[in-house]
């Protein structure tokens, strides 16, 4: 059974929330964070990547980074930019991307859950990108970025979110990239109730995306247990801020790859290697697989088929991913990609960006490229029952998930309109 609460977010005043919706810290890189808070200076990305505010000669990880996050956020919550709801409430975010759109239900998940495994993983996490939001979320005593997470859908959720969205949202706004965003609040007691009895008829719900953050959420609570040692599981900060969305309102694009050389082979030589467990024919035009087992790869100013063959294909729920398809006979065994979470050979690229993107890094640095067929959401929940990881960079969710439209206090005591003390 999972626990999903309500809870008083702090959020955008009527009219800022377009300025300060930002996309997730980790799609930037330092430059591009720079750029971004330079355009919008009232972009979250301010106080997510709050090296912005420094010069190169900072380190991104160093201390003062990370106060002032904490004080760039506390500043702009008694300025005004921010209000705090009166009492706990659901939110239901609705993000519409091309025509089609998602609505999730914005509360606080559990951190037991997390441990129990009621909340299942399907990926690793590093540990330092882990103890970087560690630092941010105990600094700034705030949540600011909600974990994505999904459930098998529920015709009662389903018609609860219909009945509530035909009210007038609180927040309506297209973001700079296209992407419609719409927010409801949900106060009505009985509808609270209604959300928490629902997902506790659920034996499990699953991590989307946002493995780091999820991690680390849990490993500021487990420190504030430890600081708080007559603590009862009511406090705050045994929960963190999760947006929850059926499966089947779910899209996941491609996660392409890109190698930088041919690990010594001629490309006459690598297309015989690889010729022994997939079918390879000429493509006249680029290769967006059409269905599990199929692979596109741009070699050489040609685009090519692959198809794997018979004897390679598994009903495991890991190895019959098309991403180990690829990694276990072909990337590892004839690219020497052992690793591709460390091997700097490897490159991944969203499939947000298109296979334009693929021959565009082929002509600049890199030799040849692999577009994939999507993983599916129905994988990615076999693989997490079966207490299994996928291979990294299996899955990229689309459209992302905007930070700042909803925060989560960790001291529900503490002062109204202002975070706890920073540390020395």
């Amino acid at each position: 059974m999972a626990q999903i609460r309500p809870f008083r977010a702090y959020r955008p005043a009527p009219g800022m929330e377009k300025r300060i919706a930002a996309l997730p810290y980790d799609v930037y890189n330092r430059e591009e964070a720079v750029q971004a808070v330079r355009r919008n200076p009232d972009s979250f990305l301010a106080v997510d990547r709050a090296e912005t505010a420094f010069g190169p000669e900072v380190d991104t990880y160093a201390p003062e980074v990370y106060r002032k996050a904490a004080s760039l956020l506390e500043s702009r919550i008694r300025e005004g930019q921010f209000v705090r709801e009166e009492r706990p409430v659901f939110y239901l975010y609705e993000l519409t991307m091309e025509g089609r759109s998602q609505t999730g239900i914005v509360g606080c998940a559990s951190i037991d859950d997390y441990r129990n495994n009621v909340i299942k993983k399907h990926e690793n996490t590093r540990a330092d990108k882990e103890e970087d939001r560690v630092r941010h979320v105990d600094v700034c005593n705030m949540q600011t970025g909600p974990i994505f997470l999904a459930y098998r859908a529920c015709g009662e959720l389903r018609e609860l979110t219909e009945a509530v969205k035909k009210e007038k949202p609180l927040y309506d706004f297209v973001s700079e990239d296209g992407i419609g965003h719409r927010v409801w609040v949900v106060r009505e007691e009985e509808r609270i109730r209604q959300i928490r009895l629902l997902f506790e008829e659920l034996p499990a719900v699953y991590i989307a995306d946002g493995h780091h953050r999820c991690a680390s959420a849990v490993r500021v609570g487990m420190l504030r247990r430890q600081q708080h040692t007559g603590y009862d599981g009511s406090e705050e900060f045994n929960y963190f801020l999760s947006v929850l969305f059926p499966d089947e309102e779910l899209h996941i694009l491609d996660y392409n790859r890109v190698i930088k050389d041919l690990n010594g082979f001629t490309e006459e030589e690598f297309l015989g290697r690889i010729g022994e467990n997939f079918a390879v024919e000429e493509w006249d035009r680029p290769c967006s697989p059409e269905r599990k087992g199929v692979f596109g790869m741009y070699l050489g100013e040609k685009w090519y088929r692959l198809a794997a063959k018979p004897h390679l294909l598994s009903q495991d729920a890991v190895d019959g991913l098309d991403v180990s398809l690829l990694q276990n006979h072909l990337l590892g065994p004839v690219l020497g990609i052992q690793d591709p979470k460390t091997d700097k050979r490897i490159d991944f690229v969203g499939g947000i960006r298109g296979l334009g993107e693929l021959e565009r890094r082929v002509h600049t640095d890199m030799k040849v490229a692999f577009s994939m067929y999507p993983t599916s959401i129905g994988e990615l929940f076999a693989v997490a029952d079966a207490g299994r990881l996928m291979p990294p960079k299996s899955t990229w969710f689309e459209p992302k998930l905007r930070s700042g439209l909803f925060l989560h206090h960790l001291e529900d005591g503490g002062p109204e309109g202002s975070i706890l003390s920073l540390p020395n």
